[in-house]
């Protein structure tokens, strides 16, 4: 990999601090950056810096061709090398930068190009694309982005994940016979054994029944998913029963942040703010004891405040405290699937744009192009974990079991 040294004008560091054109800024900064990666990258695949001369040149330079990105913070311009006299200059830089982009207009243009959009969506992707399309055009770009998609879908998952964290997302997809249909998005992450973060799956679904998420599970176990010692996910019915067929002997969390809701919602609203707090101070216990402590001053207090609230919480407790059994430094990261609804926040952004999927492969590209972005992101990320410290709690706890044995 070649070492970049980005160099930037004056002018365009005082335009950054500028009140006045300071997104025009941010676009001349990215155009910058990336066109400086650009000359990088040619300098490496010649072999050669520009005016250097070389042994090991492979190609000279031939020039520069434009091309438009267009991107969340506007429509830059890059230059893209040519090489002569040996190979051709290559870059996946708009590929990967532009994949979840292209899906974006790719739902947009089925849903014209099927007669079951507005104008209004026409004109806003002819502005985006820069051109009018056609149903050839449409085709073009799914050949290029759907195998992407798909053999990140099938690829092979590599090592133990000891946390899964699952999901769904509601969608409406239009179906064969035209109408509008209720789905479900599954999304499966897990933490890997070196303690980083991976999308480890996702699959279109009727409904969140227990045979959907079985077959969701049973595709991952396929791949290759193996070492699942905790589960965090919301209390749906059939997504708890899926999870303890498939995943036996592993702890089940409950999400807190779902809990809480569910447990407020049954309280006067006028307890609410009381209550709430009683219950982060639960979730905030060092041990299982500290823990029935608080639900006990808890039910005291409001047993008849708020009857249904301390029915369901004392229903919920074990499966909500689940994270006592981890050590301490893990508990905050897995008591609740909200790093899993922050990538659902992403996805939702780009749902409103679409509303209605013309077709479930729409649904696929769009969300798949999207999680594959975000899956690269984190695996160039620092560690999401340091697992040293998990596993070494499991090798005492072993051995604490052994002792006992032989006793």
């Amino acid at each position: 990999m070649a070492r970049i040294n980005i160099t930037l004008e004056t002018e365009l560091l005082h335009g950054l601090f500028s009140k006045d054109g300071k997104d025009d800024a941010f676009a001349k900064l990215l155009e910058t950056i990336l066109n400086q990666v650009l000359e990088a990258q040619s300098t490496e695949q010649i072999g050669a810096a520009r005016y250097e001369r070389s042994d090991g040149r492979t190609a000279h330079r031939n020039g520069f061709r434009e091309r438009d990105m267009t991107t969340r913070i506007g429509t830059i311009t890059l230059r893209v090398p040519r090489h002569r006299d040996g190979g051709e200059f290559s870059t996946t830089m708009f590929e990967r930068y532009q994949r979840s982009e292209q899906a974006l207009l790719l739902a947009m243009m089925e849903m014209v190009v099927n007669g079951v959009s507005t104008r209004k969506i026409e004109l806003v992707t002819e502005e985006l694309c820069g051109r009018s399309f056609s149903k050839s055009m449409v085709s073009d770009l799914c050949r290029r982005l759907d195998p992407v998609v798909d053999a990140f879908r099938k690829r092979p998952l590599d090592g133990s994940h000891p946390f899964l964290i699952v999901d769904a997302i509601y969608l409406k997809v239009r179906g064969e016979d035209g109408r509008p249909r209720n789905t479900s998005m599954l999304i499966a992450v897990g933490v890997a054994d070196d303690g980083r973060r991976e999308i480890l799956g996702f699959k279109l679904a009727d409904s969140e029944s227990e045979s959907s998420w079985g077959e969701f599970f049973s595709e991952l176990k396929e791949r290759g998913l193996k070492g699942v010692h905790f589960v965090t996910s919301d209390d749906h019915k059939g997504l708890v029963k899926a999870v303890r067929r498939h995943f036996q002997g592993a702890t089940w969390q409950r999400c807190q942040t779902h809990f809480s809701r569910n447990v407020l919602a049954r309280a006067p609203k006028r307890h609410q703010p009381g209550l709430k707090q009683q219950l982060r101070r639960m979730y905030d216990s060092l041990t299982l004891e500290e823990a029935r402590r608080c639900l006990g001053e808890i039910v005291e207090e409001y047993e008849s405040l708020a009857p249904g609230a301390v029915a369901a919480l004392e229903e919920g407790f074990y499966d909500v405290m689940g994270t006592l059994s981890l050590p301490y430094k893990y508990r905050r990261k897995l008591r609740t699937s909200n790093g899993l609804e922050r990538l659902n926040g992403e996805i939702r952004r780009r749902d409103r744009v679409i509303r209605i999927y013309p077709n479930a492969e729409s649904a696929i590209r769009l969300i798949g192009a999207l999680l594959v972005e975000q899956d690269e992101r984190w695996s160039t990320e620092k560690k999401y974990m340091d697992m040293q410290e998990y596993y070494d709690s499991l090798d005492s706890s072993e051995k604490k079991t052994e002792a006992g044995a032989a006793a």
